[in-house]
C-alpha cells in the first residue's frame, strides 16, 4: 500500500481501553444464516448432471473450502465416491530454512484447526466427510488410492504458467477472470469409513495454546471468511469507502482483512469479485470498488514473481543475485522482534505482531524497513519471523514483499525508506495507535507520544533520515496513485 493524504488515511479513534475486535464480529448463528444463502447463491441448477464412475480422491491443502473449489468440482464431476483428504504434514511445525525460528506459530495452528473444523462442517453439509490424516502426503495419497481402488486425485495446483508476463500493468490490462465454479447442493456419497480422523488440537501439533487478549481476533473457516465478505460490504457497507480507509492501522473496519482466509484457501478471490461486481451493480461502482480488485491483481502479481524467479525470492541477493552486507546480529534482531528498539511505532507493530498474528499493510511495510535500512540486519530474518506469525502467511507474498522491501527484488526503487516521523506525523498523529498497544504511553501528551525521549526505551539504533523530530525523515513511499499515473511503484504486503 502508499501513502496519501492525511485526511484519506486516518480511522476514527477507538477508545484508548484494551479492546477486543472479533472479525468477523457476528453471532454463530448469524454466521451459519449467511454462510447458507452465500451457498444458495453459488449453487448448481439442478438440470447438471454427474457422470462419472469410480472413486476420486480430493486432497486438500491451501484451498479450505466448498465453494469455487475447481478440485472439488472436477472429482465429484469425475466420479461416483468422492473421498475428502487433509495430510497434517508434520514438516509444516517445524523450523525455518535459514534461522530455525517455528514454522508456524501457535496463532497461526490454531486458525488452521477452525478452518479443518469449518472445512469438514460444510462437507457434512453437503453430503461428505473429511479424512484427517497425520503424515507426509506423498505417502498417505497412494496408499488411500490403492485401497479404495480411486482412479483420479485430485489437489489445487500452486503454481501458475511460467509464460505469463509478470509485468503488472499488463497483467492488469490482459488479465481475464475465469467463471466461478459452482456446485451442486449434494456431493455425496462419502465413501464408508469406520474412522475419519481427529482434528489435531494445538498441543498435538507440538505447540502451546496463545490466547489473544487484545487487537484482532481472526475466526478460521469458509463460514466466517463469508461472513466477513457479507459484513463489510453488505452490513457495514464499508467497501464504498475503502481507498480511504486502507492505510489504518487499528479497528477491524479499516481494511478488508480478507487476506487470512485468502492464505489459506477457506476464501475464493473469485467470489470477491463476484461480490465487488454485485455490490457495484447494486450500490455504487468508484474508486474503493476498484481499488479492493486490484489487491487482488497485485496479490496474484507475487505468485507470477514467485514462477519467474523460483527459488531466488528466499536467496539473501533476491532475484536481483545482490551482494550487499547484512547483519545478523541477534541483539538488535531480537529488539525488533520482541518490540524493544526504543521506538514506538516500531514496537507497537511488533507487539500487534506477537499478540494477534496480524499487522496492518502500512506497518508491515515499516518495520521492514526499520529491519533492513535502519537496522541493516538480514531481510531473511524478518521474513521467517513473518512466516512464524503471521496469520495470513503465503511464501509468494511474504518473500516477495520482503525482497522489495530490502531492495533485492524486481523493483526500480533500491533504496525504498519509510522514515518513522513521516510515518507517525501522517497515519498516527494523536499517537492513538502506539498508546493501544504500548499503555505506558497514555499519559503522554498526544504530541510526545511517537518519540517520548526520556520516558520510554533508549533508541537501540539512529535512523538512516532524521532523528526524532516530528518533521524530520525523508518523504514518504509513492502512492499507488503516482503508479497508475505511470510513476514510481510501491509493492506492498496482502492485508
Amino acid at each position: 500500500m502508499n501513502s496519501a493524504s492525511n485526511s484519506e488515511n486516518i480511522q476514527s479513534k477507538p477508545s484508548q481501553k484494551s479492546v477486543i475486535y472479533k472479525v468477523p464480529a457476528l453471532e454463530t448463528n448469524d454466521i451459519d444464516k449467511i454462510t447458507g444463502q452465500i451457498f444458495q447463491r453459488y449453487y448448481l441448477s439442478s438440470e447438471n448432471k454427474r457422470n462419472g464412475k469410480g472413486v476420486c480422491i480430493i486432497w486438500f491443502r491451501n484451498d479450505l473450502r466448498v465453494l469455487d473449489n475447481e478440485a472439488l468440482f472436477k472429482a465429484w464431476a469425475s466420479s461416483e465416491v468422492v473421498l475428502p483428504v487433509y495430510c497434517v504434514d508434520p514438516r509444516h511445525f517445524g523450523t525455518t530454512y535459514s534461522f530455525g525460528f517455528p514454522k508456524t506459530g501457535a496463532l497461526r495452528a490454531q486458525f488452521l484447526i477452525e478452518c479443518l473444523a469449518d472445512l469438514r462442517k460444510n462437507l457434512q453439509k453437503h453430503g461428505l466427510n473429511l479424512l484427517i490424516k497425520h503424515g507426509k502426503p506423498e505417502e498417505i495419497l497412494p496408499a488411500l488410492a490403492e485401497t479404495f481402488g480411486a482412479h483420479t486425485i485430485y489437489a489445487q495446483k500452486e503454481t501458475c504458467s511460467e509464460e505469463l508476463n509478470v509485468e503488472v500493468r499488463s497483467i492488469e490490462s490482459k488479465s481475464k477472470i475465469r467463471a466461478f465454479i459452482k456446485i451442486p447442493a449434494s456431493l455425496g456419497p462419502p465413501p464408508k469409513i469406520e474412522d475419519w480422523g481427529t482434528i489435531p488440537s494445538i498441543d498435538q501439533l507440538g505447540l502451546h495454546n496463545q490466547e489473544v487478549d487484545k487487537g484482532l481476533v481472526f475466526v478460521g473457516g469458509e463460514s466466517a471468511s463469508l461472513s466477513r465478505v457479507h459484513e463489510y460490504f453488505w452490513k457495514q457497507d464499508l467497501l464504498k469507502t475503502y481507498k480511504e480507509t486502507r492505510n489504518g492501522m487499528i479497528g477491524s473496519e479499516y481494511s478488508t482483512k480478507f487476506s487470512p482466509w485468502l492464505a489459506s484457501g477457506s476464501l475464493s478471490p473469485r467470489l470477491i469479485y463476484e461480490e465487488v461486481k454485485r455490490y457495484e451493480r447494486e450500490r455504487v461502482a468508484n474508486d474503493s470498488t476498484y481499488w479492493v480488485l486490484f489487491e487482488l491483481i497485485w496479490r496474484d502479481y507475487f505468485r507470477f514473481i514467485s514462477i519467474k524467479y523460483g527459488n531466488s525470492i528466499f536467496h539473501l541477493g533476491g532475484p536481483r543475485h545482490l551482494d550487499n552486507k547484512w547483519s545478523q546480529d541477534t541483539a538488535l534482531f531480537e529488539s525488533w522482534r520482541d518490540g524493544k528498539t526504543g521506538y514506538p511505532l516500531i514496537d507497537a507493530n511488533m507487539k500487534e505482531l506477537a499478540t494477534t498474528g496480524f499487522m496492518s499493510n502500512r506497518g508491515r511495510q515499516i518495520v521492514c524497513s526499520f529491519l533492513v535500512r535502519d537496522m541493516g540486519i538480514d531481510w531473511r530474518m524478518g521474513a521467517e519471523w513473518f512466516e512464524t506469525c503471521l496469520l495470513d502467511y503465503d511464501p509468494c507474498s511474504n518473500y516477495g514483499n520482503w525482497t522489495y522491501g530490502a531492495g533485492v527484488g524486481n523493483d526500480p526503487r533500491e533504496d525504498r525508506y519509510f522514515s518513522i516521523p513521516k510515518q507517525a506525523q501522517v497515519y498516527d498523529p494523536e499517537g492513538e495507535y502506539v498508546a493501544y498497544w504500548l499503555p505506558e504511553l497514555r499519559r503522554l501528551p498526544k504530541d510526545k507520544r511517537h518519540f517520548p525521549g526520556f520516558s520510554y526505551l533508549k533508541p537501540i539504533v539512529p535512523l538512516k533520515f532524521g532523528n526524532t523530530g516530528k518533521q524530520g525523515g525523508q518523504k514518504a513511499g509513492p502512492s499507488r496513485r503516482d503508479y497508475r499515473a505511470g510513476g514510481p511503484r510501491n509493492k506492498h504486503f496482502t492485508r
